[in-house]
């Protein structure tokens, strides 16, 4: 079982949380789905609630700061300075949406914008280091960035965390995965999505591991959920992805027993997936 209890390497996915309206329909909600547990902070968090798996932090969920605000997955990237990894935000033309705060002895924290729009988090460890348990059922696997400004986007990643990629698209099919600087692994994925809809935001997609996502799909949709993709088979595994019951987008996808790369002209299977996704995540529809 993938865990871990130390800080991440710089520039890793090293945590995700949720803004909701309702956290104790939120907790419900995931604790059907993937079977988590929850630890709330005192009153100095916020109604802040870690989300746990068999005893390690997974997630955590918050109270939304304006009720105007989507419920999204917020990605966060980890930083050995935070407040160095902002100068470096905006030097490369993004925002900073969140100041740089201390989030008591647990660690340090901003919130921004990349240089076309995507929201993402970043996360200095203190006591928090993170996510500890990943990579099995029921647990955070892949961060995947769906942008229409590919290689504006490679950049600003590039520039401010040392980012290289490798391109493993296909025909009609723009994609390349992200490989950290410190040990050129990959991290996480750059999708050219062609698909967004006019005056939709550039978004970093957060993908959950499921042993059987057929099963996780049927408990999603008993749950509330609408299904913007159904499952479906791909190099990557079988995969789905859904619009929780308070809005969040999410996928679902069973991880192979060994990493493999798409054979050429496998890719297409991904691109249909993602034409899917974009087209119906912004116009309501249901399978």
């Amino acid at each position: 079982m993938p865990t871990r209890n130390e800080a991440w390497p710089e520039g890793t996915p090293n945590w995700i949380d949720l803004g909701v309206d309702d956290i104790e329909a939120a907790k419900t909600f995931y604790t059907e789905l993937f079977g988590w547990e929850y630890e709330t902070g005192g009153e100095e968090s916020g109604g802040y609630v870690l989300a746990q798996k068999d005893g390690s932090s997974v997630a955590g969920f918050g109270p939304k700061q304006d009720s105007q605000q989507p419920t999204v997955w917020t990605t966060y990237f980890a930083s050995d300075d935070v407040d160095a990894t902002a100068a470096k935000v905006t030097a490369a033309g993004g925002q900073i949406l969140a100041p740089v705060m201390d989030v008591m002895d647990s660690g340090r924290m901003t919130v921004a914008a990349d240089s076309v729009g995507s929201v993402f988090g970043v996360w200095q460890a203190g006591n928090h280091k993170g996510v500890g348990r990943f990579n099995e059922d029921g647990t955070l696997c892949w961060n995947e960035l769906h942008t229409r400004d590919y290689e504006q986007s490679r950049h600003f990643y590039a520039t401010v965390f040392g980012f290289s990629y490798n391109d493993i698209g296909g025909e009609g099919f723009v994609y390349s995965t992200i490989k950290r600087a410190s040990d050129g692994q990959d991290v996480g994925g750059v999708h050219h999505d062609t698909q967004l809809p006019e005056g939709a935001p550039n978004y970093w997609m957060t993908w959950f591991a499921s042993n059987d996502v057929d099963a996780s799909l049927a408990k999603a949709q008993e749950l509330g959920s609408t299904v913007l993709m159904p499952a479906e088979d791909s190099p990557f595994g079988r995969m789905a992805v859904v619009q929780g019951a308070q809005g969040e987008v999410f996928g679902l996808i069973s991880l192979p027993a060994e990493p493999a790369e798409p054979a050429e002209g496998e890719a297409a299977t991904v691109e249909t997936a993602n034409e899917e996704v974009s087209t119906q995540r912004d116009s309501g529809e249901a399978s």
